[in-house]
């Protein structure tokens, strides 16, 4: 039996020709209006976000910052419509060797603007210098603050230890404060938070909650270039801080902040005390150049002779190289270091070893 072929019949025919002209139209207009979309969204992204806006506005660039973490400050701060969009004209323009300091920009200024301050490094100057060295301690920060703006140290302490203030940065800053800094044994929650670097203010008046929160920010802008190594470590902002304080304050300049990590690291797999002096004068509340053994014996969470693991909290800020170390332990078997009185360091893997050094470098050193 032969089969008939089947033939449709004119008007479908035309009707479907038609159905398939519509949807071809209406893909290239699609991909057309997307293209004119987008364009118009960058365009709009690389004007001024305010031409009227001459505002200054501080901006601090860390050392080491990458492309990335000065566009999301720009874009946090108000001063560029959209992180990505000023991140990849940069690169268009190949123009992102910019200099770390401490800036003054407006909502009027252009994205060429700003990226011509950035690449020159011309840095703003005030009334009001904040100097925070790395290794300073909260408390230390303080009366710097105090000395600066000509408040009182404790009016500066009560900001920093406010409940309220510090639960506002909580939940601004969550990547970088957590409950971790509430627990009951920590000294100062804001231990460790404060940045080290050079702040510059045009008014002595400025609140104290916003010199703070300038120097969380920092830390928290910092930290954002750190996150990945972080989360493969499984290390909390709060951890990595302890034990970067602890390898700040240990560290003198010749001393190899990768190899005291290594130390600190060694003894924790082998559930040894740290044992580090500057925990047990964090513990007194004192600096001192010496520490004594009747020091060793103060009860007190953060004394790191008498407790095993880190400290509940930071001790003192950290800068870039001991946060680093932290993070890119040296790979070594060392249990023990020492400084000597010239400030060099020396590591030992055995207790005798260790004894020997000191008796050699510290008992039967020569005053220098």
């Amino acid at each position: 039996m032969s089969k008939k072929l089947y033939i449709q019949p004119p008007e479908r025919k035309r009707r479907l020709k038609r159905s398939i002209i519509f949807m071809i139209f209406t893909f290239f207009l699609s991909i057309g209006g997307a293209a004119a979309g987008m364009y118009y969204f960058v365009k709009s992204a690389l004007q001024p976000v305010d031409k009227n806006d001459r505002t200054p506005i501080h901006v601090s660039i860390p050392i080491g910052s990458s492309l990335s973490v000065i566009a999301d400050q720009l874009e946090k701060k108000g001063l560029v419509k959209n992180a990505e969009v000023f991140k990849y004209y940069v690169k268009y323009k190949e123009a992102d060797a910019f200099q770390a300091g401490e800036y003054s920009f407006h909502r009027a200024m252009t994205i060429d603007e700003m990226m011509k301050i950035l690449k020159t490094g011309k840095v703003i100057t005030g009334e009001v210098q904040l100097v925070i060295p790395e290794g300073y301690q909260l408390s230390q920060i303080a009366a710097m603050i105090s000395k600066e703006t000509g408040r009182s140290q404790t009016e500066v302490l009560k900001v920093m230890n406010d409940p309220a203030f510090i639960k506002q940065m909580i939940q601004k800053y969550p990547e970088l404060l957590t409950k971790e800094i509430l627990a009951d044994k920590i000294k100062y929650p804001l231990e460790g938070y404060l940045y080290p670097a050079t702040y510059h203010y045009g008014d002595k008046k400025k609140p104290v909650k916003e010199i703070v929160e300038d120097m969380i920010e920092k830390t928290d802008g910092v930290l954002v270039q750190y996150r990945t190594s972080m989360a493969a470590k499984k290390m909390s902002a709060h951890q990595l801080l302890t034990m970067s304080s602890l390898i700040e304050k240990e560290a003198t300049e010749k001393a190899d902040r990768r190899k005291i990590s290594s130390v600190f690291y060694n003894r924790l797999a082998q559930n040894m005390p740290l044992q580090t002096d500057p925990t047990v004068l964090y513990a007194l509340g004192k600096h001192k150049s010496r520490v004594y053994y009747k020091d060793l014996k103060v009860e007190s969470p953060y004394n790191t002779y008498k407790v095993k693991g880190l400290t509940p909290g930071p001790i003192s800020n950290s800068g870039v190289s001991s946060i680093e170390a932290a993070l890119n332990p040296e790979q070594t078997d060392y249990l023990y270091f020492l400084a000597s009185p010239a400030g060099d360091v020396y590591y030992s893997k055995t207790l005798e070893e260790h004894n020997q050094l000191k008796e050699k470098y510290i008992t039967n050193a020569k005053p220098q």
